[in-house]
């Protein structure tokens, strides 16, 4: 009976390479989708990955494989067997990916509604609101950079080590397909002046933009990460879970955490033993956190390479911050209006002209003051930009002193 069932997979992997040739050989997706769900029906999502590695064994460059993998998708679309799949649990590595792609999909459909909204307007109206609302949205996209580096410095290595070398090789090619189409997309979209100009943009950079981070989604659903799941053991999925903050996270910041059940709790939350010594003093890690939480400002630290590493966590903050900004560009963390600001301000910083700028606005009844500051070592190098935010509107209300303690014992006792 196992020789029964082996020679009908050994069968069905050779039909689906066969139908995969043909793709490559000019046959047109919707022709192959025919002939596979005919003789093939639903494919394991396994067997995808096994065909490519084949054929990459075979003589076929990755870099074919990856140039025509959109014809891939459109062949096998709806005919992806999951029902075999793992479910990852909460924080789970393969939980976050696949939230971070909802994420995405969910952002590209309210930019593809900006972007058609953009019908109903004359060609010669100059580009407004509407096309801000587009820009705005491609700069959230360009989170997706989290993702991909996430797979493919913590991920793909795993895959490798487990003798899976062909889709860690094809996807980061189309990591980097989509990375300069999105680039391309914002560049073009922001010269343009006029409505007629945008739509142009639309049709021609930003489509093609959000269909690559869309094949890669499906990708990933479909072929990745359920073949991941079966592949990597769990400390290995551990190792992943504890080095992901560190790159950070897409537009999402995992309110779950997750720990293998051989990992004790103690383990899992085992505080840093390092002492920070400066030439001040020195303190622990937990004593560090809490003395910036302490603060009373919002403090957000971006390194010299504009990528937003820090922020404080205290009570009261002005701006709300979530994970899913930390290692992104900080130009994307704001409106595309004030970009140009932001922009004025690093390069001043960077340049040596400026150490500090500073802006205070009126806001739901607020005073609010920010200022950014440049950080730089003893040569005078930069090393990157903190902001600090502060409310400011109870303090403006002082006047004359205080200089004794006036506590109420019911605040005495909190």
């Amino acid at each position: 009976m196992s020789e029964l069932i082996d020679n009908d997979s050994q069968r069905r992997k050779g039909l689906l390479k066969h139908l995969i040739l043909q793709l490559h050989d000019g046959t047109a997706p919707a022709q192959v989708q025919k002939q596979l769900v005919r003789l093939l029906g639903q494919v394991p999502y396994g067997l995808v990955v096994e065909v490519e590695q084949d054929l990459m064994r075979d003589g076929l460059p990755s870099e074919e494989v990856a140039k025509l993998c959109h014809l891939h998708g459109a062949a096998l679309q709806g005919s992806i067997d999951l029902s075999s799949a793992r479910i990852a649990p909460p924080g789970h590595p393969v939980h976050t990916f696949q939230a971070e792609n909802e994420a995405l999909l969910s952002e590209i459909d309210a930019l593809d509604a900006a972007a058609t909204g953009l019908h109903g307007l004359s060609e010669d109206e100059p580009a407004g609101e509407a096309v801000l609302s587009i820009r705005s949205r491609l700069n959230a996209l360009t989170d997706v950079e989290k993702h991909y580096l996430r797979k493919e410095h913590l991920l793909f290595p795993y895959l490798e080590k487990h003798g899976v070398t062909g889709p860690p090789k094809v996807m980061w090619a189309k990591h980097d397909e989509a990375r300069a189409l999105l680039r391309g997309a914002i560049e073009a979209l922001a010269g343009a002046a006029t409505i007629g100009e945008a739509r142009a943009v639309v049709g021609l950079t930003v489509t093609p933009a959000t269909q690559a981070l869309r094949d890669m989604a499906g990708r990933e659903g479909d072929i990745l990460l359920p073949m991941s799941l079966d592949t990597l053991d769990e400390l290995e999925w551990w190792e992943i879970a504890r080095q992901s903050a560190e790159i950070g996270f897409c537009l999402v910041d995992p309110s779950d955490t997750w720990r293998p059940a051989s990992i004790a709790p103690e383990q899992a939350e085992k505080p840093s033993a390092v002492r920070i010594q400066l030439p001040t003093g020195s303190f622990s890690v937990k004593e560090l956190e809490a003395i910036l939480n302490a603060l009373p400002c919002d403090a957000t630290f971006v390194d010299a390479k504009d990528r937003v590493r820090y922020f404080t966590h205290g009570r009261e903050r002005v701006f709300a911050r979530s994970r899913a900004v930390l290692g992104r560009q900080v130009q994307y963390c704001h409106p595309p209006s004030s970009v140009d600001t932001v922009d004025r301000i690093l390069d001043g910083f960077r340049s040596g002209r400026r150490d500090r700028a500073a802006f205070w606005i009126a806001s739901r009844g607020k005073f609010i003051h920010i200022e950014y500051v440049a950080l730089r070592d003893s040569t005078g190098s930069y090393l990157g930009c903190l902001e600090m935010t502060q409310d400011l509107t109870e303090k403006r209300k002082l006047t004359g002193q205080q200089r004794l303690l006036s506590w109420s014992q019911e605040n005495a006792d909190v």
